[in-house]
């Protein structure tokens, strides 16, 4: 089966929350769709060994499992507000769970159910622009970083990018789709407002790709 192209308009609900059978095969089509992308981002950064990584937004997994590989002995956690992607999650990622490498839970970026001070290095991909409220979102990131660690955020559409999805983003209103689309400069000043320092966004304008990393001091 060929991986779809996201689609702009009411279907989109079920790439923010998906459910049911459309919802699984969504997934899927994420895990397929995004890997490239996910690639791409994550090599903006290293991961140092035995760390303890967040994953918001996992979606059908397949970023965790690319974040484990990464750091063989550390601990992956996976978050979703679809319970649809939590057991999607745990499914493609089944040997790394029953191991205690990984854990997936059911909850919201806006009230993480982790303590401060809890992780090296947060992931985001292809979800931040789904947060309810972005510029909060980023201080509960940035409260259960670890003094030093890391959020990377990694997207394949952000305002101003030269593609046809984009451009299609631009001339729906907000309501209608519920995404938050951001330029480069919003979103180097979200990462301020929330705290981050060492800021860096590194886009590929031709793919509408975005990757924006920021350190907690």
């Amino acid at each position: 089966m060929k991986p779809v192209a996201i689609q702009i308009g009411p279907r989109t609900n079920q790439c923010q929350k998906p459910s049911g059978w459309l919802g699984r095969l969504i997934l899927w089509n994420m895990n397929s769709r995004h890997s490239k992308l996910t690639d791409w981002g994550l090599g903006h950064i290293s991961v140092a060994n035995n760390s303890t990584i967040l994953d918001i937004g996992c979606g059908g997994g397949r970023t965790i499992g690319k974040l484990a590989a990464m750091d063989p002995l550390g601990k992956v956690y996976g978050i979703d507000h679809s319970e649809e992607s939590v057991a999607a999650s745990k499914r493609a990622n089944a040997r790394l769970v029953r191991e205690g490498r990984v854990e997936v839970h059911h909850g919201s970026v806006s009230r993480l159910p982790f303590q401060e001070s809890t992780f090296d290095l947060v992931t985001a991909v292809e979800t931040h622009f789904w947060w309810p409220d972005p510029a909060t979102d980023m201080c509960e990131v940035f409260r259960v970083l670890r003094l030093g660690g890391k959020l990377i955020v990694i997207a394949e559409i952000y305002k101003g990018a030269n593609t046809a999805v984009a451009k299609m983003a631009d001339k729906y209103p907000s309501s209608r789709w519920g995404m938050k689309l951001l330029d480069v400069d919003e979103h180097r000043k979200l990462f301020a407002q929330a705290g981050f320092k060492d800021i860096e966004v590194v886009t590929e304008p031709g793919r509408g790709w975005i990757c924006g990393v920021g350190t907690k001091p």
